[in-house]
């Protein structure tokens, strides 16, 4: 039954990537099958839709989707990449900070990367700016931020930890993610050429609108939302529908489409994903991963090969629906079989920010979104198409190789 639960999790995947099902709810019904199989109630397997999380990434998407309709979140892209003025060589690393921010604060990776990356594409065409470099500036800004306990890609991953006992680690867990992400965002900046850049068009604050009475409420309500989540403690999820429920009574955007914009398929596919594994941990099919992937590492190679696995794996899935909550929940087993001398969070990082990295990929929604943007704004023949295309799948293949060999030299335990 273990490795029917297993197998059943790998046709998930591919049906996911293949046939473009919806992953999540693929292991739902799989969770139901294998389930009854073996013998489990049906409230048993239920059990296993974790309605924390659920909640909390409902309650930040819903704001952040008000403040993204109204126009508020835009319209601070385009007036934070103006400050770079006539140094267009520093756009790169205003976009990275701005991505990074901004995830950090409550979007979380996808969002951030939906509201950036059609304004960046654009903006790289109208300069003439490295749109393989700048999109993957995004992604890492967007991942490296995400992974903070506000935004979902952290909520998940300290969720993912809770539940072998791993707790205390927002910290920990937020401050190594942005190490790895600045680490190769930085490698990314140097190797694309992005220190000479020179454009003779300048983007001036002065062209750009000032904020109106309502994106300035919205700007308050995400300041108050942050203060409140971190200096009183505040569970993120319910605070998102206390100000999202303050900006809808205020009408500063509109409720019914913030509601279409909230990724239900998203939210399904973590939580439906999350169904399967809690009865695949029941019935030992963490503990038969773990031991095939204890086969092949030794103390020394473990947070690579592990890294590895979650970069490839994200090629063809979810970071944060598939990749995460495959391969967290095997570091307590790992860690056991190697005598407890491994890390976890060292791990847990490891298999979230290279995971994120291979997100620059085209063949992910990052680099699918970057890609389809500047094709768009640049008018892109098939041929540039297909050169972007490689360039940008190099920048993520040599970003699962830099932060693998950084994780064999120690990168996410510096900071531990």
């Amino acid at each position: 039954m273990a490795l029917l639960s297993l197998g059943l999790l790998i046709i998930a995947i591919i049906l996911g990537f293949t046939r473009k099902m919806n992953t999540g709810l693929l292991c739902m019904a799989f969770a139901m099958v294998v389930g009854r199989l073996a013998g489990m109630s049906d409230k048993a397997i239920i059990a296993g839709f974790n309605y924390n999380l659920f909640i909390m990434l409902l309650g930040v998407t819903y704001l952040f989707s008000l403040a993204q309709i109204n126009g508020c979140l835009d319209l601070l892209a385009k007036k934070v990449v103006a400050l770079a003025g006539k140094k267009t060589y520093l756009i790169p690393i205003i976009i990275y900070l701005f991505a990074t921010v901004l995830s950090a604060i409550g979007p979380g990776t996808v969002p951030t990367m939906a509201i950036l990356m059609v304004f960046a594409m654009a903006l790289a065409a109208e300069l003439s700016i490295n749109p393989a470099m700048l999109s993957a500036l995004i992604v890492l800004g967007a991942s490296g931020g995400g992974v903070s306990p506000l935004a979902a890609t952290g909520i998940i991953g300290l969720n993912l930890c809770a539940g072998f006992g791993l707790t205390g680690i927002e910290r920990e867990f937020f401050f190594n993610g942005l190490l790895a992400a600045t680490a190769y965002a930085t490698f990314i900046y140097f190797v694309a050429g992005g220190y000479k850049m020179h454009s003779d068009k300048v983007m001036n604050l002065g062209d750009i609108p000032a904020f109106n009475t309502k994106q300035l409420i919205t700007l308050a309500g995400i300041v108050l939302m942050v203060f409140l989540v971190m200096v009183l403690k505040i569970n993120v999820g319910l605070v998102g529908f206390l100000i999202a429920g303050v900006l809808s009574f205020l009408k500063v955007s509109d409720e019914s489409e913030a509601l279409k914009k909230v990724p239900w398929g998203t939210l399904l596919l973590i939580t439906g994903v999350g169904m399967l594994m809690n009865i695949i941990t029941k019935l030992g099919g963490i503990k038969i991963l773990s031991a095939a992937l204890v086969s092949i590492m030794t103390e020394s190679t473990a947070t690579s090969i592990m890294g590895l696995c979650a970069g490839i794996t994200s090629w063809f899935s979810s970071t944060s629906g598939v990749v995460m909550p495959t391969l967290i929940p095997t570091i307590p087993y790992i860690n056991a079989q190697m005598n407890n001398v491994l890390n976890p969070v060292e791990l847990a990082t490891a298999i979230t920010m290279i995971s994120n990295t291979g997100g620059i990929s085209p063949l992910s929604t990052g680099g699918a979104l970057a890609l389809a943007a500047y094709t768009s704004a640049a008018g892109s023949t098939p041929e540039d198409q297909q050169k972007l295309f490689m360039k940008m799948f190099s920048f993520s293949c040599m970003g699962i190789a830099f932060l693998c060999t950084m994780a064999y030299f120690g990168l996410f335990r510096w900071l531990l």
